[in-house]
């Protein structure tokens, strides 16, 4: 569900702003000077909508149109066939989409959720409110970037641009760019198409040109962070299972997750999913140290079936069950409640006993602790502090903790400073290929309807003659496109905010 405060928030915030420009356009006093103020700035409100709009830029953009003609037609060409590829294939992710939403509702499988290529984004509910800067600052630069591309494609073909401008629709930003319709509507349908198209195509360069700085990052930042050599903390959820005077803290590098060697946060996700799905593994225990803990080991059933021999009350001591090489039997397991730091500091991993007779001088078994079923034990490697000893579900230690890939090769560097570049980079990727795609279906309201009705009247002329059936077809391919987006919107709210 939505979070209540952040809906009582932007509600009041709104009918503030809504009730003070009313109480403004009614006062005989202020009226006048309020509304030539708001003309002089560029600025419109209405109802849950402000907008600016200003001619400060259209030098830059004339000069920009004026750069290489010869290099800027092969630019906006290329745009239009990327354009015209993109709305068949934005028709078919939707498609697509709509069906995984579906099989998602009747099945109530979660990871054909994770496979979907688009989802509708709600701050506060699929989207953590300490992301909302990325996702806002993301958001608007994709907007500019589009409509940078639409007014550089309409001035590079003749056609006049009125200004531009910036709006906030509920909590989303966005921009605009205001063309001369009548200059519009006098070139040809393929020069139409260039200025249509190009915004989707910057859309597309953008999110590469993200994709590429984020491939690249670590060559960048090389001479002032290093990577490779383990992941660093950066976050520790505070009463987490990683948190305290033996856990983890701030500045920690990780190198290893029992013999799982971490060199990355890749590494790091890539060890907890790989402990999670194989079975416990042992540590190699000489047996003179484990000798005297035989006869306290008071074994008992637990609920899921798994043996205990502890208190529940200890949070020193871990119970470990072994092969007594002393006893008749070499099927049944003895156990054993001796403390586990001490236990497992500096000893091997196992499987079984034979693994530990190839690495002792003397005598050693292994021993395997004893714990419920999905609940794992694992050493974390952080020198040059003590292992980490953690026992839980892998899960929840990749949750209590953040990490990067960068070590900084100085002290005053910040930490965050490579999260937020790769942070702000995957947003930007995500977001501005998402308004390629989206703004690419023929619909109403969207670049996708101008796109398709230039492309009908650049292809159908020779073969439909008459304009108004060519508007026909339009219109009810336009019809099928909106249907479409409405549904994966429709569906995609449902599945946020309902569940």
């Amino acid at each position: 569900m939505i979070p209540v405060p952040l809906l009582v928030f932007v509600m009041a915030a709104w009918c503030a702003v809504y009730l003070a420009d009313t109480l403004l356009k009614s006062s005989a006093t202020y009226r006048i000077g309020y509304e030539s103020w708001l003309a002089s700035h560029g600025l419109a409100l209405s109802p849950f909508h402000v907008r600016w709009q200003t001619t400060v830029f259209n030098r830059l953009f004339a000069y920009c149109a004026r750069i290489n003609p010869g290099a800027l037609y092969l630019w906006f060409t290329s745009g239009l066939v990327f354009g015209i590829v993109a709305m068949l294939g934005s028709v078919v992710l939707l498609v697509r989409t709509l069906q995984q939403t579906l099989t998602q509702m009747t099945t109530n499988n979660p990871r054909v959720a994770s496979q979907q290529a688009l989802q509708v984004v709600v701050p506060g509910v699929n989207l953590p409110t300490n992301q909302l800067a990325y996702f806002f600052s993301a958001l608007l630069l994709s907007g500019v970037i589009h409509e940078l591309g639409h007014a550089v494609a309409a001035l590079r073909e003749q056609v006049r641009v009125n200004g531009f401008g910036m709006f906030v629709f509920v909590v989303y930003p966005g921009a605009f760019v205001d063309l001369f319709t009548s200059h519009l509507n006098l070139i040809s349908p393929t020069q139409q198409l260039r200025i249509f198209c190009a915004g989707v195509w910057h859309n597309f360069v953008l999110c590469v040109a993200a994709l590429a700085f984020l491939f690249l990052l670590p060559v960048f930042l090389f001479p002032v962070y290093s990577t490779g050599g383990g992941a660093l903390v950066i976050e520790v959820v505070q009463g987490s299972a990683a948190d305290g005077p033996r856990g983890l803290s701030v500045g920690d590098i990780v190198t290893g997750l029992e013999d799982c060697s971490v060199t990355g946060v890749e590494d790091w996700n890539r060890c907890l999913s790989h402990l999670s799905r194989t079975p416990q593994t042992g540590y190699c225990v000489p047996t003179s140290s484990l000798q005297p803990s035989w006869a306290h080991g008071r074994p008992y059933r637990r609920l899921d079936g798994t043996m205990d021999c502890c208190s529940n009350n200890s949070l020193t001591d871990l119970c470990f069950s072994f092969m007594n090489p002393q006893s008749k039997s070499s099927v049944e397991k003895e156990y054993a409640c001796v403390p586990v730091r001490k236990m497992v500091t500096g000893t091997r991993l196992c499987r079984t006993d034979d693994d530990c007779g190839a690495h002792s001088r003397g005598a050693a078994i292994c021993v395997t602790p004893s714990l419920e079923n999905q609940t794992r034990f694992i050493r974390v490697t952080h020198p040059p502090n003590t292992h980490m000893l953690f026992v839980g579900y892998p899960p929840h230690l990749q949750y209590a903790v953040s990490l990067t890939n960068f070590v900084p090769r100085f002290g005053f560097l910040h930490l965050d400073l490579p999260v937020f570049l790769e942070t702000f980079c995957k947003y930007v990727v995500s977001l501005s290929g998402a308004l390629a795609v989206v703004n690419s279906v023929p619909c109403f309201a969207l670049d996708g309807q101008w796109m398709l009705n230039a492309l009908l009247e650049a292809t159908l002329v020779s073969v439909v003659t008459d304009r108004q059936k060519r508007e026909l077809i339009g219109f009810f391919l336009l019809l099928a496109g909106s249907a479409l987006l409405a549904a994966n919107v429709a569906l995609g709210l449902w599945m946020v905010t309902a569940r």
